[in-house]
């Protein structure tokens, strides 16, 4: 089980699926990618816009009051799910409230047996590389965030290795080779 954390625009996703197939040509195991995004895009959308009438809405406080538990909830169950039937997982959300925790890496709290190996990255950039690249992409879920900067930019927080050990920190603005290094960690 390999999450791949962090927040918006540093590039969770384009690293995970970078890494998959390597990953499971060097293991020779299969691996299931769950995206949060991917998995309940569609389903928040629907959501949001029938409480609020913004479809694209995944950081008001209406989102984060509603929604964003239920989706981690499904996301886990879904990891959970593939890990019993022997599928190696890797999931890609923020995650930061489970991060601070210290969760992702408690059997108990994930619901996973012992034989379970947990590996957290992570991912970052500095705060004006990830606004700039949230801004490039045009998604418009990324709309209340750049509308009220300020207000989202309080729960951007840059772990510490020091007080989290148990995640890798993946810094996405260094050189190309490092995600060499981060597959040889993962393994």
């Amino acid at each position: 089980l390999i999450f791949f954390c962090g927040h918006a625009g540093t590039g969770k996703t384009t690293l995970a699926k970078r890494l998959i197939g390597p990953l499971m040509a060097r293991t020779g195991e299969s691996f299931c990618l769950l995206d949060k995004d991917t998995l309940y895009g569609g389903y928040s959308a629907a959501v949001m816009g029938a409480l609020t009438g913004d479809p694209n809405d995944r950081d008001s406080p209406t989102y984060l009051q509603h929604l964003r538990d239920p989706e981690y909830a499904g996301l886990m169950a879904t990891a959970r799910e593939n890990l019993a039937l022997g599928v190696n997982v890797m999931v890609v959300g923020p995650l930061s409230r489970e991060v601070k925790a210290h969760r992702l890496t408690d059997p108990a709290w994930l619901q996973v047996g012992d034989d379970v190996t947990v590996r957290v990255v992570w991912v970052h950039l500095p705060e004006a590389e990830a606004r700039r690249r949230i801004a490039a992409r045009g998604n418009p879920n990324d709309a209340w965030k750049l509308a009220h900067w300020d207000d989202y930019r309080t729960r951007l927080f840059l772990p510490s290795a020091a007080e989290y050990p148990e995640l890798t920190l993946f810094d996405n603005a260094a050189p190309a080779g490092q995600a060499d290094a981060l597959l040889d960690s993962l393994l």
